[in-house]
């Protein structure tokens, strides 16, 4: 069993995975990304695949966009050397959010068994064609948190954290636009940011379908008919909820979007097993269904290495700042076209 990150950049893994299969085979390696263990991450599938009420939406022709965020409200906890030579990128997005980027989209496995879900994760990875170097500051920000308030009490900069260099570049935020090539989500783009210090600790991903064709229940005093969004919280509420239009009581037909909502700890009693204990019972099990394949690595580095490179290369433009407590940078709000935004934090 090995913990993530599995390696430093695309050339890295592929060592790590060349030097371990001279010695195991494929099956008697389990990667471990613990993310895959969580509960809401494996109801992704339950929800898609056991649901006859949302696959049919599941794709370009009704979804606008989607969000993906894993935002933390605490700092480097006294980290610095492993997150100076790490930072946002290689610690969440490589592997936590790409995994979640790739249980949104894959296609319908025949069945669920290690290697024919994990066949789907590789087709979806590889569809996400990687950026041109010279492509990456159209489509990726990185960001430093500065002085701020968090909780009610200040907080140093990053650079001013123990261990951490006065000109340090490592990212405390990232942002980026991806897009999946393939016949079912082609033009869907797909926002993913991440980030230390900013105003509430949540991961989630939020799937906007597009709007109504035609908006004939406007009236005055409505909030108006507003596309409909799927929320699926992976902590710290595990759950889902689904935005509807709703008549506010009157005689008026006004609309306002109401929230349909369901959440683990109220709907199960029983509480959910730790995504590691899950994990490393299933590794004791032989069963590598929520393991990181070789072939899945390498796809996953491969969509960052651009990205990477092309931050390593630039070592003239200032990294941008954001105040801790806050919602992360307003530059991340260029990346979204289309008149779209952020969800608040």
């Amino acid at each position: 069993m090995i913990e993530k990150p599995f390696g430093y950049d695309l050339a890295s893994a592929r060592k790590l995975n060349s030097d371990l299969l001279e010695v195991f085979d494929e099956s008697q390696i389990f990667r471990i990304d613990h993310y895959l263990g969580k509960e809401t991450v494996q109801n992704l599938l339950a929800l898609r695949f056991a649901n006859a009420l949302f696959e049919p939406v599941w794709n370009r022709n009704y979804v606008d966009s989607v969000q993906i965020t894993a935002a933390e409200d605490i700092g480097i906890e006294g980290r610095a050397g492993y997150y100076e030579g790490a930072g946002a990128l290689r610690d969440l997005v490589q592997n936590h959010m790409l995994q979640l980027l790739a249980l949104l989209t894959i296609e319908p496995p025949a069945s669920f068994e290690a290697n024919r879900l994990r066949d789907e994760k590789v087709k979806v990875l590889e569809a996400i064609v990687p950026p041109r170097v010279r492509d990456v500051r159209s489509m990726a920000l990185r960001a430093q948190y500065g002085p701020g308030v968090v909780g009610g009490e200040r907080v140093p900069g990053y650079r001013q954290e123990e261990g951490v260099a006065p000109d340090s570049r490592t990212e405390t935020y990232a942002a980026l636009r991806l897009e999946v090539s393939n016949w079912r989500w082609a033009g869907v783009p797909f926002y993913l940011r991440t980030g230390k210090r900013l105003s509430r600790k949540v991961t989630d991903i939020a799937v906007t379908l597009k709007p109504v064709p035609h908006l004939a229940l406007q009236t005055s005093g409505s909030v108006g008919v507003q596309p409909n969004e799927i929320i699926l919280t992976v902590q710290p509420d595990e759950g889902v909820s689904v935005s509807l239009g709703a008549k506010i009581p009157g005689s008026r037909m006004r609309i306002r979007p109401v929230i349909m909502e369901f959440r683990y700890g109220t709907s199960f009693m029983s509480e959910s097993p730790e995504a590691y204990e899950r994990l490393i019972l299933d590794a004791m099990r032989g069963d590598a269904t929520l393991f990181t394949r070789n072939d899945e690595i390498e796809a996953l580095w491969g969509i960052i290495d651009p990205i990477l490179t092309a931050w390593q290369e630039d070592r003239n433009s200032p990294i941008r700042e954001y105040p801790a407590g806050s919602a992360g940078p307003a530059a991340a709000e260029a990346l979204l076209d289309g008149g779209r935004k952020w969800r608040r934090l």
